[in-house]
């Protein structure tokens, strides 16, 4: 779909995405979802290292289907210099290019943001990085688990007689590709004022430095330093897991009137006087004591139980489950949050982006492209004539 045929919150605006695997990918897969149309350029013959990744859905890898969604694809050998004056004139077109190539692959290729602000200074150029742009590790290849590692991610995640854990999902990835939207829909606004467009430097390792808020500030502030906990919050409590007689489920006390209602939900009304349990204060502190007591009462009845009784108590509560049980959640199902994908004889079924607007909502996502499979498309939208591109491919250019 051309960027004439795109709706959305960002329809109008042109995005060059030269990313792969996860930390670029998801950034523009959420730009094209709101409307913006993104032109995925791969290399010929290869393309995304994610197409490769299984599990696979009638061929295709399902990690590469999910995060590829609302883009086309178009093939381009930067190696050749045929390729890189097509990748400049595709530039003059663009108001974003995103890119998580390790530090100077792109100004090897004569990509860089000099060299394409040149060609277009209106250009919001982002680099998404394990380490950004400076500093004694910029060069240095990075992957998810190496930030959640360097950055204590790990060393708070987990239970506390057990090894530090890595957080089920790509959180490193993910937050350098939240962080990355964020900065790139900003520099849109300021070129707004100023006309011209900027350099937007995003590093994996810097998100999860700013996703541990807290911890990072207790320890610099108050010299606590942050521990496992398993499903524990340090600072309030109760905040955590809990097993019934069946299943598990969670259960926050943030207030003193939150602690009051649960003690009565649990039929433990004297644990509301209990000197030890006075505060929140006094409940942390004495966690190792309240834990156990909870434990108990919890494994009188089940989660089915259980939960009525805690939300007609007005706490917040909720089941602990499993993907499966997530994806069929009545509020999830309600909130559209699961969207079907179609095209190419393929049905997939993904999540959807969790904003809303009066005029925007999950839906109505484009699957994920071919290897090139609009190559021809967005070169005739460049000028590029029928003749000109059977000698591109002919030549290995697309």
């Amino acid at each position: 779909m051309s960027d004439e045929g795109r709706s959305g919150l960002l329809a109008g605006l042109r995005v060059i995405d030269c990313t792969h695997m996860l930390a670029g990918p998801y950034c523009t897969w959420m730009l094209g979802g709101l409307g913006a149309d993104v032109i995925k350029v791969e290399m010929p013959g290869r393309g995304d290292f994610t197409r490769g990744v299984a599990p696979f859905l009638d061929g295709q890898s399902i990690y590469f289907l999910s995060v590829n969604r609302n883009k086309r694809s178009l093939t381009l050998n930067l190696k050749t210099e045929q390729g890189r004056a097509l990748f400049r004139r595709l530039v003059e077109t663009a108001d974003v290019l995103v890119e998580n190539n390790r530090p100077g692959v792109m100004a090897r290729l004569g990509q860089g943001y000099a060299e394409l602000a040149a060609v277009n200074p209106r250009l919001v150029y982002a680099s998404v990085s394990g380490f950004g742009q400076t500093g004694p590790y910029h060069t240095k290849p990075a992957f998810d688990v190496v930030v959640q590692a360097l950055s204590g991610m790990m060393s708070i995640t987990g239970e506390p007689d057990r090894p530090p854990a890595r957080v089920g999902a790509s959180i490193g990835d993910i937050g350098a590709s939240l962080f990355a939207t964020v900065g790139i829909l900003a520099a849109l606004q300021e070129r707004s004022r100023t006309g011209r467009g900027t350099y937007v430097d995003v590093a994996m390792l810097d998100c999860q430095l700013a996703l541990l808020e807290n911890a990072v500030a207790r320890f610099l502030n108050a010299g606590d330093l942050p521990r496992r906990l398993g499903s524990r919050h340090p600072l309030i409590a109760p905040f955590q897991a809990f097993p019934t007689s069946d299943e598990p489920l969670v259960v926050c006390v943030d207030t003193e009137e939150q602690w009051a209602r649960l003690c009565h939900a649990l039929e433990r009304p004297a644990l509301a006087t209990d000197p030890r349990f006075a505060d929140g204060t006094a409940r942390v502190q004495n966690h190792a004591a309240l834990e156990p007591i909870l434990i108990e009462a919890f494994r009188c009845r089940s989660r089915k139980e259980w939960l009525p009784i805690l939300e007609a108590a007005d706490l917040p509560c909720g089941a602990l489950n499993s993907i499966a049980d997530a994806v069929r959640d009545p509020q999830v199902v309600s909130r559209g949050m699961i969207v079907e994908v179609s095209g190419d004889g393929t049905t997939a079924r993904f999540s959807g982006i969790p904003i809303r607007t009066p005029t925007y909502g999950p839906g109505g996502e484009t699957r994920a492209p071919r290897l090139g499979e609009q190559t021809d498309a967005i070169l005739a939208e460049l000028g590029v004539s029928p003749d000109a591109i059977a000698a591109l491919r002919r030549d290995g250019v697309v």
